[in-house]
């Protein structure tokens, strides 16, 4: 694959990158309870806690709510990145990768 190639490949990995840094994906556990904000390269950027919903004798439950929202909002960012690097699947296979 000749360098220019190779050169625009980078270009469109680097703008996936700040795509995936802008978007923020939210996931939430517990009825709305706990929120969790993460960003497409799945760096969490805010966790929220409606302290209404809590039960402070039950804390093994938010606990429990903590790691659902993470988990989903993880999962939603490892779908999003996967759906944005689809179309470069193809030119990653003509490098020979």
């Amino acid at each position: 694959m000749a360098k220019f190639d190779q050169a625009k490949l980078l270009m469109k990995a680097r703008k996936l990158q700040k795509e995936l840094q802008r978007e923020i994906i939210v996931a939430e556990a517990g009825d709305g309870a706990v929120k969790v904000e993460i960003s497409g390269e799945q760096k969490i950027q805010k966790i929220h806690i409606d302290p209404e919903a809590i039960n402070l004798d039950d804390i093994g439950q938010l606990e429990n709510w903590i790691e659902e929202a993470v988990k989903a909002a993880i999962s939603e960012s490892q779908k999003l990145a996967a759906e944005k690097m689809q179309p470069m699947m193809g030119a990653l296979s003509n490098l020979g990768l």
